[in-house]
């Protein structure tokens, strides 16, 4: 994958986040994805590791696999935070390659009222060989 191909996948990886149709977000979800292609999450929301933790177990990494799957993940985000018309998502600097074609991904939500960070997280993305994302360890700072 050369540098520009690079920049238009991460470009689009954003988008997928920030597209209000949600035809054209399955859209993007099929192109940018592999079919059997998976996010995990590896540093769940909160509420989930307190949920674990009364419990007396370790909180676990969630798995997100398939189109389906993504498209309801992604629209779920979109909803609770840019649909909100609170928030906006963006890649944070350049990706940046890692040894066995690992890509990581640095990305912020901002306010669109004064364009502070709410919130970022750190994406490591792996490659199917027809170039859409096979796997994307999430760790949401």
């Amino acid at each position: 994958m050369t540098d520009i191909e690079l920049k238009q996948l991460t470009d689009r990886w954003v988008a997928q986040w920030n597209e209000p149709d949600p035809v054209r977000r399955r859209e993007l979800i099929r192109e940018l994805w592999a079919e059997d292609g998976y996010q995990l999450m590896v540093h769940p929301p909160e509420e989930m590791r307190a949920a674990a933790a009364r419990l007396s177990v370790p909180f676990p990494a969630l798995e997100i696999r398939g189109h389906d799957a993504l498209a309801e993940r992604v629209g779920r985000a979109y909803e609770m935070f840019v649909g909100t018309g609170e928030f906006v998502f963006a890649q944070q600097g350049e990706p940046v390659r890692h040894a066995g074609a690992a890509v990581a991904v640095t990305w912020v939500m901002r306010s669109r009222a004064d364009d502070s960070v709410a919130g970022s997280g750190l994406e490591v993305l792996t490659f199917a060989a027809d170039g859409r994302v096979r796997s994307d360890h999430q760790f949401v700072a």
